[in-house]
């Protein structure tokens, strides 16, 4: 394997990031998970736009895109695989011990790892921790993913493949690395972003090009949804056939089959929409 770390590839065992990066000791940190298909990424421009608006929430320099490009590009072509996981990450770089930063570049990281095509459907769970929309990192993919790891592994304890938060008002907001959109009368909804959850961009082409509406929901929607379904880089269009103990028989139904179809035929014609 070979991993892009600060101006050029190295091999996976020699690329060391110090001991001192900010990414690493306080979590200050961006990343973009980006699908590659046949070693071209999708929606690159996308994530790389996200990626911009991530470090200015955190006060981080703003990336290099032309260089971003070079080290996905330079990642992809070392590693030639059908499907794969590209991931970005940008820290802090090197710091001092505690919240404040130094004075030195960040820390440009991009690796690739190898993916499989996800299931129709899933499981998934409710959680009783909540999402803060009203919180510092409000809508940044940030590195501070703890709070996702624990969600996450109570998920797999229990069967399923994600976690979903409501959040601090008692509303739908998002999973652990997902968007989460409901069906309601025939009608598909998705959180809006004032619900705290992340800009997902698989959430934004859906949204575009099924006319899902931005609404907010109670967190116990879930408990009457016609069909839930996720959405995220890896996962593109994912049916939900379970929420806690409640079945969704049929999954995927008919509003996600036509969706899943839709993102299918769209995101093959246009490799950065």
């Amino acid at each position: 394997m070979k991993i892009w770390l600060d101006g050029g590839l190295r091999d996976a065992d020699a690329a060391r990031v110090s001991a001192l990066d900010h990414g690493l000791t306080v979590g200050d940190g961006i990343f973009e998970t980006v699908q590659a298909v046949h070693g071209k990424p999708f929606a690159l421009t996308r994530h790389l736009d996200r990626l911009t608006r991530s470090a200015r929430g955190l006060g981080l320099p703003d990336p290099d895109h032309d260089e971003v490009r070079r080290a996905c590009a330079a990642v992809l072509d070392a590693e030639p695989m059908a499907l794969g996981r590209l991931r970005i990450t940008y820290t802090g770089g090197l710091g001092p011990l505690g919240s404040d930063r130094g004075e030195h570049p960040p820390t440009l990281l991009v690796a690739l790892g190898e993916s499989t095509r996800r299931p129709d459907s899933t499981a998934v769970i409710t959680v009783p921790w909540t999402r803060n929309e009203r919180g510092a990192l409000v809508g940044l993919k940030t590195t501070s993913y703890a709070e996702n790891v624990v969600a996450l592994a109570r998920a797999r304890q229990q069967g399923a493949s994600e976690a979903l938060f409501a959040n601090t008002v008692g509303r739908l907001c998002e999973g652990t690395g997902s968007n989460v959109f409901v069906v309601l009368d025939g009608e598909l909804h998705t959180p809006p972003l004032s619900s705290g959850c992340l800009a997902g961009i698989t959430r934004a082409l859906t949204v575009e090009w099924t006319g899902a509406r931005e609404s907010d929901l109670p967190f116990d929607v879930l408990e009457r949804a016609e069909e839930v379904f996720l959405t995220s880089s890896l996962r593109d269009i994912q049916a939900v056939h379970r929420v806690d103990g409640r079945e969704l028989p049929g999954a995927p139904g008919p509003v996600t089959a036509k969706a899943m179809r839709i993102f299918d035929e769209r995101s093959g014609a246009d490799l950065d929409p």
